[in-house]
């Protein structure tokens, strides 16, 4: 789409992007993505549904050489297709440290190693994922996914995050807004 036919859509940071049953990249099925940035030159955002099969969190303080906290430790998540390598802690904003990205008031992302660090002696952020990867899209890219029903744009919540069970936050961030996100998009009746 060239970029006097870009669709108009407001700044998406914060809000999720649910893949539909539209999606044509197998990639994302099912993926909740919290979008961290937004603008005129692209997207980024992390998905917030997609555990590591293996790796946990402790396996990551592990190979840092840092102590384990009391207490079960989460997964470590993929947040998308781009740049595995780079690891992201996406937490609850009442957690302060030098180098964050705000998403929004309740939201903030970090790559910082402090933060890390604190969450190792049990003084980080209450709740957080650390997420390996991202996923991105170029200058009105995300808009003309969005167009073409790829994606449904939702408000973001960290309730949701955090809180509701991996498997399901696809389907409860849906139906939250009164979608039932599996027959998105369906057609069904007479003319």
């Amino acid at each position: 789409m060239d970029e006097k036919h870009t669709p108009v859509i407001d700044n998406l940071t914060g809000s999720f992007l649910l893949s539909t049953p539209k999606m044509p990249d197998p990639r994302f099925m099912e993926q909740v993505i919290l979008i961290c940035a937004h603008g005129q030159e692209g997207a980024m955002g992390v998905a917030v549904n997609k555990p590591h099969e293996s790796l946990r969190v402790s396996d990551i303080l592990n190979s840092s050489k840092l102590p384990l906290p009391d207490g079960p430790l989460p997964p470590v998540y993929i947040g998308g297709p781009v740049d595995l390598e780079a690891a992201f802690i996406l937490y609850g904003n009442d957690f302060d440290t030098d180098n964050k990205v705000e998403i929004n008031e309740h939201l903030a992302i970090s790559r910082e190693i402090k933060l890390l660090e604190e969450i190792s002696r049990g003084h980080g952020p209450k709740q957080y994922l650390l997420i390996l990867g991202y996923a991105g899209w170029g200058p009105g890219q995300l808009e003309a996914e969005l167009v073409a029903d790829g994606w449904l744009s939702l408000p973001g919540d960290e309730q949701i995050i955090f809180q509701v069970e991996d498997d399901l936050k696809w389907q409860r961030a849906a139906i939250a807004y009164g979608i039932d996100i599996a027959t998105f998009g369906d057609v069904v009746g007479t003319a």
